[in-house]
Parts: C-alpha cells; sequence; structure tokens
C-alpha cells in the first residue's frame, strides 16, 4: 500500500473502531490490520507522523464525533473507537515526546468536587485528543486547588470542567471564581448534562459545549 492508501485504512479503522488484527470487532473486518498494525506498518514506510495524526486520526476522530452529535453511533462506538485511536497513538507518541510532531495545545479536564460521573468527561477527553491535543484527565472529584497547581505547570492550558448533578453545579461555579481569581487569562469551558450557556455566562466560564464536538470547535478556535 502506498501512503494515502495507508491513512484512508487507519482513518477508517479509527472511524469502525478495528483496533488490531486479533479483535473480532467490526465483523465485517475480521482478520483484517487494524489501526495498531497499520500505523507501525506506515511508519515503517516512512510516512510522516504527523500526517498520521493529521490525515488519519484527527479526521477519524472528526468523524466519529459528528455521528455522535447526529445520534448515528452512541456510547460504546465512540469508546471503541477510541480503543483504536490509542492502540495508533503509542505509535506516536515517541514522537511528540520528541517534538516532532507538535500538539495543538494543552487541555486539562476534570468532574467538579462532590460529583463522581465520568463518562461525559471520558467522551470529551477522547475527542479532544483525537483532535491533536494533549490532554490533562485529572478525574472526578476534582477540587479548585488540583485545577490550579495543574494551571500551574502550564498556563497556557484550556481548562474544561465537568458536572452531571444540579447539586453540583455550585461547584463548579465555585471552582471558576477560585481558577479566575488565581488565573484570571486561563480559558475555562464547561459542560454536563445541567449545563447551559446561561449559566456559563452567569458564573464566568469562557466557554459551553454542549457535547464533544462542541468543545473541539471550542479547542479549535483557540488554536487558529
Amino acid at each position: 500500500m502506498n501512503s494515502n492508501e495507508l491513512l484512508e485504512k487507519i482513518r477508517e479503522c479509527v472511524e469502525f473502531g478495528k483496533v488490531n488484527k486479533d479483535v473480532p470487532y467490526p465483523p465485517n473486518m475480521k482478520g483484517m490490520d487494524g489501526a495498531d498494525e497499520l500505523t507501525k506498518m506506515a511508519l515503517e514506510q516512512g510516512v510522516p507522523p504527523a500526517d498520521i495524526l493529521n490525515e488519519a486520526l484527527i479526521k477519524a476522530m472528526e468523524r466519529v464525533g459528528q455521528k455522535f452529535t447526529d445520534k448515528k453511533i452512541f456510547v460504546p462506538q465512540m469508546l471503541i473507537a477510541a480503543k483504536a485511536m490509542n492502540a495508533s497513538m503509542v505509535h506516536l507518541k515517541p514522537f511528540f515526546q520528541s517534538g516532532q510532531v507538535q500538539r495543538k495545545g494543552k487541555f486539562i479536564i476534570g468532574t467538579v468536587a462532590g460529583d463522581l460521573h465520568d463518562i461525559g468527561k471520558n467522551l470529551v477527553a477522547m475527542i479532544v485528543e483525537g483532535a491533536g491535543w494533549e490532554v490533562v484527565d485529572l478525574g472526578v472529584d476534582v477540587n479548585a486547588q488540583k485545577f490550579i497547581q495543574t494551571i500551574e505547570e502550564d498556563k497556557k492550558a484550556v481548562v474544561g470542567l465537568s458536572a452531571l448533578l444540579t447539586t453540583t453545579m455550585a461547584s463548579m461555579k465555585s471552582i471558576v471564581g477560585d481558577i479566575k481569581a488565581k488565573y484570571p487569562d486561563v480559558r475555562l469551558i464547561i459542560g454536563g448534562a445541567p449545563i447551559t450557556d446561561a449559566f456559563r455566562q452567569e458564573i464566568g466560564a469562557d466557554g459551553y459545549a454542549a457535547d464533544p464536538q462542541g468543545a473541539v470547535a471550542y479547542l479549535n478556535n483557540i488554536a487558529v
């Protein structure tokens, strides 16, 4: 296969969740090489790592995110696509670490203190990483101090706060206030089932996303 064919195959594997040759999913790709083998093959054939990221992984995850937004796929398909993306990303991480391939920026994300829900946060983190950002996932029940400590390591990072419970919206408001008091220029984006753009305006956050693609659109607008 030439480089364009390899990139298209990697795109297809990530979009449809073909992790490697051994996994039986999806059934129509059973026994075929997956994102793991094809990424390794592409690098061995001299395909630039940046092309694999930009032309295969990012484009595949854009398709996945849009299909999720359009309700053409659901959480299980998102998770398996992210697993395939991660199988490919393993081969690319050494090039990120060496600086040969540049990320668009850093995105710090966590579910706010008092809230233990992580599915929505995880989906956003996966799609954002697939869009070419370095993701620092702080997990769940994250207080203001933990966010601030992580921001101190990279003050240019964008911060995402997630909440599922209406009872933790007050916690989100408090955390946004604490972060802005310490780092007024740090950009904060919020999301979660009970969150609205009106609430974003009320608490002084910079962005609101109703779904993972909305978060990517906000971040990519910053990166331009």
